[in-house]
């Protein structure tokens, strides 16, 4: 057993209905950064995430798409993880609600509230969702739209089971009144009690089986019913460490017992009714401790507007990694979004942000300092012998961002953390232009002075790429190859006393691009254009109506028709005739004269060299005066298109 203090965080299992969006990614990528950054602090994490792949929604999507519900979300579900994968987040366990454990699981549990009285069998008549997989009031469906998504509703009316929420409302509110850090941001937290707990006439029962659809967990006991979304999801966070509903908390097994209570769950502020009403309530009815912390996170908008498929403005963080890394977009989500309002993205401030914090800031700190240190000392490290009262402005400015940035990171505001980190490059950049070592290196003498800047340089580029290991691995993984240390921990850094990691007398390496600066205006045309190509309306093919009335002929009377393959050498207009073109054609064996109807199409340059397909064994005729030997196929009547042939195609062929 570890005697590290554990931390149990997770994101809201994605929906696997649609491929996620920069928005959806966020999540995962903000709570990887916390899981990284408490590793770093020394608990013994558990990262849990995963997809909710039950529900109305999905039905229809699959029915569309011709293929089972779970064929359907084994796809989704599938891609959803890659993007997780790719976008370098180090989950523990990935949880499907499709995992039969799960879904054992939930069906014990709705028999045990049954059993218990919190769950009796009633009539739902009211406005669904079926995008958010909710049902709505008269009061709350305004105009006749969802009050989460703005989508339109639809009247709905079936036998459902609903949950007693109004017995444990009161428990509930005395427990948020107990625990003032149980619901962040503050904001959120008053939200969810002046709307749902002090309204009047209580908190509402939940509706928590459906008969309408059946992709759902059955109800083991009343088959015709599917367990209704949100019982179902929410209970990923005890399933996926082995949450047993058969025993009471102290029976179950050592691994539930050592995550269960969850430190955080990490959320959408959409969801946040579910997990600090509902969630909370369903765990009191089961008996066993609440979660210690829901963070409720703002959304990222796409300017100032929501993204939508339908607008043209999604954005994927997977394909805008392929244009600018993985670190880039993981840092951009994480640095532009704020604590508590919504975040922002367009293509202009990822270009904007990636140049001055990424390539400025960063990468031409460490680039600069490297190359100096090669081209004065041959990579050697040089021992910080000669202190200056501006060393002691550096290693001030490094203590003071540490400082901030476990603060900030202990409360969840990683921007500001990020913010502390990117303030310490730029001092130390400023520190560059103080003691100007170009200068201390022409004269022999300030050797030992040129040596203890480039030391501190070195020092404070090693506190900055620890604490930016949790936002960007990657980058911070290649800085601590870059200076050579195997001083990467974050216990290693913080005071003073602890500003000497760099070791000595060791050598670093070479430097390399850390972030290639981007040309915004080019980069912004490419962008635009793939954008317009993901988003355009599907142009669909005419329909062709079915000739009608044309009699079949036998295969003889179509193989008494002779095709062959004929070389166009000369073409020329007829004249006093503006649809006919004059043509002789070659055969292999022998050649012709052919009269065509297609001079309002054609002209003689682009027919003259081309392989064509001839009608050989048909009658002469005069047109115009001017013999005609033959017929070249063509397509079309308003549009006439020839059917030319492969050039390589050898001549006289008969076409079959």
């Amino acid at each position: 057993m570890t005697n590290k203090p554990k931390y149990y965080i997770t994101t809201a299992i994605a929906y696997a209905s649609r491929k996620p969006h920069f928005g959806n990614t966020y999540e995962v990528i903000m709570t990887d950064a916390v899981a990284r950054y408490k590793r770093a602090r020394g608990f013994d994490v558990f990262f849990c995430t995963g997809t909710d792949e039950h529900g109305q929604k999905i039905e229809d999507l699959a029915k569309e798409a011709g293929i089972t519900p779970k064929a359907y979300v084994d796809g989704v579900a599938g891609e959803i993880k890659g993007v997780w994968d790719k976008m370098n987040t180090s989950y523990d366990y990935f949880i499907r609600t499709t995992d039969d454990y799960h879904e054992r699981a939930v069906q014990k549990m709705f028999k045990k509230f049954y059993d218990k009285g919190d769950i009796y069998k009633g009539k739902y008549e009211g406005w669904y969702c079926t995008p958010c997989e909710s049902f709505f009031t008269e009061t709350q469906a305004v105009d006749g739209k969802c009050p989460d998504c703005g989508r339109e509703v639809k009247r709905a009316e079936e036998e459902a089971y609903f949950f007693k929420m109004s017995k444990y409302a009161d428990k509930l509110l005395a427990h948020i009144e107990a625990n003032p850090e149980f619901i962040q941001p503050e904001s959120r937290k008053k939200e969810m009690v002046n709307n749902f707990l002090k309204v009047e006439g209580g908190l509402q029962d939940l509706c928590v089986s459906r008969t309408s659809f059946t992709w759902g967990i059955p109800v083991d006991f009343d088959t015709k019913h599917v367990t209704y979304v949100w019982l179902d999801a929410l209970s990923n966070y005890i399933t996926a460490i082995g949450f047993d509903p058969d025993k009471s908390f102290d029976e179950q097994s050592e691994n539930f017992k050592k995550w269960w209570p969850c430190d955080v769950h990490v959320i959408g502020k959409d969801i946040l009714r579910f997990h600090t009403i509902y969630w909370p309530i369903f765990l009191m009815a089961l008996d066993i401790p609440l979660p210690k912390k829901v963070f409720g996170h703002p959304w990222f908008n796409f300017g100032m507007d929501k993204m939508s498929k339908s607008k043209g403005n999604v954005i994927y963080a997977d394909e805008l990694a392929d244009e600018f890394s993985v670190d880039a977009v993981r840092y951009y989500a994480l640095s532009e979004m704020p604590y508590a309002n919504d975040g922002s993205i367009t293509y202009e401030a990822v270009i904007k942000r990636y140049n001055t914090d990424l390539v400025n800031n960063l990468g031409n700190l460490v680039k600069r300092t490297l190359d100096m240190e090669k081209k004065y000392f041959d990579k050697v490290v040089l021992a910080p012998t000669c202190p200056d009262a501006l060393d002691d402005e550096l290693k001030a400015a490094c203590v003071k961002a540490y400082d901030s940035y476990i603060a900030n990171m202990d409360d969840y505001h990683l921007a500001d953390a990020l913010t502390s980190v990117f303030e310490m490059f730029s001092r130390a950049n400023k520190y560059i232009d103080e003691t100007t070592p170009w200068v201390l290196a022409k004269d022999e003498s300030k050797r030992e002075r040129l040596g203890t800047v480039l030391y501190n340089l070195l020092e404070t580029i090693r506190w900055g790429a620890i604490l930016l290991a949790p936002f960007v691995p990657e980058t911070s993984a290649e800085i601590f190859a870059e200076l050579g240390t195997d001083a990467t921990e974050l216990d290693s850094i913080g005071t003073l006393e602890k500003f000497c990691g760099i070791e000595a007398g060791k050598c670093v390496g070479d430097s390399k691009v850390l972030f290639a600066r981007v040309d915004e205006e080019k980069k912004l045309a490419e962008l635009e254009e793939k954008r317009k190509a993901k988003f355009a309306p599907k142009v669909e093919e005419p329909k062709i109506e079915k000739p009608e009335g044309l009699a079949l002929i036998g295969i003889e009377n179509f193989m008494s028709v002779e095709l062959r393959v004929a070389k166009i050498l000369e073409c020329e207009p007829v004249p006093k005739a503006k649809k006919l073109l004059k043509l002789k054609v070659d055969l292999g064996y022998e050649q012709r004269q052919v009269v065509s109807g297609i001079a309002k199409f054609y002209t003689p340059d682009q027919l003259i060299g081309k392989k064509v397909v001839l009608v050989t064994n048909l009658k002469p005729a005069t047109l115009c005066g001017i013999e005609s030997n033959g017929m070249i196929l063509a397509s079309g009547e308003e549009q006439v298109r020839v059917i030319f042939l492969d050039p390589e195609t050898p001549l006289g062929e008969r076409i079959r």
